[in-house]
């Protein structure tokens, strides 16, 4: 098959790097055509990478070169937060695929006109929630759903860290939602695709002890559901840095926990199952289950979202499905009460 000609636009986001890296991990699949210095016109808050060695050996457009470049099928979004749902907005108009990072901006509105744009022009979109090509996640997601702990009744879930500094707090000081604006939402979206639509979503936005109020670095949030009660946490000021994130499930028979929940350390992550009843797959009592390594956290998903793209499957992942994630991601960080 032809490989898909492919360009990334914008390096500031700060997963941008790591996707650079990812679809060049991937040539068979894609032709990488170039990429867009998006700090030539961007204007809203970023988070500084190292710019440079992702790049090297890349062709550098302008995004007007981008957008007339013969024969490019689709892009890889990669500028500021609030500024990836108005540019996406421009790929949709020249019917580009997409593969769109995360958070969906601040206005629920605009990405919805996004979201009905593809869906009416039948537009490959995939939104870049690092948690999807994680197999213990997707182990997780597949035990709610197909019950094997039976009725979940509790889901405690963090993105705590402590990289990036002070030059970190001032960037998140950025956005009134904060961390769980820029974090939380990685784990909204596995909430919502194992329990669907919550009944009710609580936000408490916090500053961490020493810092000025309007840095919203310390945050929690509550899902409500008939049964159960999801809190989220994030901190940027937790010393455990990312190898301290958990994920903890109970359900009527049964738990799962999770700690560390991604590493590259050539080690897979481990999960901690147990089983009051059996299951297809497992008997009664505790398991550790060793799932395979990853290289990276985007490999699955860009191999995923080239079979998209050649319409060799169906993305898992629904338009209706990412607006709710987003819905819950908004309400999740205060940005409007829960309706």
């Amino acid at each position: 098959m032809e490989k898909i000609k492919i360009v990334q636009i914008g390096i500031t986001h700060e997963h941008a790097n790591g996707k650079m890296m990812s679809l060049r991990k991937l040539p068979e699949l894609f032709e990488v055509a170039g990429y867009v210095d998006d700090r030539e016109f961007s204007r809203t808050a970023h988070f500084g990478n190292d710019f440079v060695k992702p790049y090297e050996g890349v062709r550098r457009l302008s995004l007007e070169e981008a957008f007339a470049m013969p024969g490019v099928e689709a892009v890889t979004v990669e500028v500021p937060n609030n500024e990836l749902v108005p540019m996406a907005l421009r790929c949709m108009e020249r019917n580009l695929a997409m593969h769109m990072d995360k958070p969906a901006g601040e206005d629920l509105a605009l990405y919805k006109k996004l979201l009905d744009g593809c869906a009416a022009r039948k537009l490959p979109f995939q939104m870049g929630f690092m948690f999807r090509g994680n197999p213990a996640f997707q182990f997780c997601l597949r035990a709610v759903r197909e019950k094997w702990i039976g009725e979940v009744f509790e889901m405690q879930m963090d993105m705590n860290h402590c990289y990036g500094g002070e030059e970190y707090q001032e960037y998140i000081g950025n956005f009134s939602g904060g961390i769980m604006y820029n974090l939380g939402c990685h784990l909204i979206d596995f909430v919502v695709a194992a329990l669907g639509r919550p009944e009710k979503v609580h936000s408490i936005l916090k500053s961490a002890p020493g810092d000025p109020e309007r840095i919203h670095n310390n945050c929690a949030a509550i899902l409500e559901y008939s049964h159960a009660i999801v809190t989220l946490r994030a901190c940027s000021r937790d010393a455990a840095n990312t190898p301290g994130r958990s994920v903890k499930i109970s359900g009527t028979r049964g738990s799962i926990f999770l700690l560390p929940v991604e590493r590259f350390d050539g080690k897979g992550v481990e999960v901690s199952l147990c089983l009051t009843a059996p299951t297809k797959e497992f008997p009664v009592g505790n398991h550790r289950l060793c799932f395979e390594p990853q290289s990276d956290r985007y490999v699955v998903q860009l191999r995923e979202f080239a079979q998209m793209i050649r319409g060799e499957v169906q993305s898992p992942y629904s338009y209706e499905h990412d607006y709710l994630v987003h819905e819950v991601t908004l309400a999740a960080s205060g940005y409007h009460p829960w309706q």
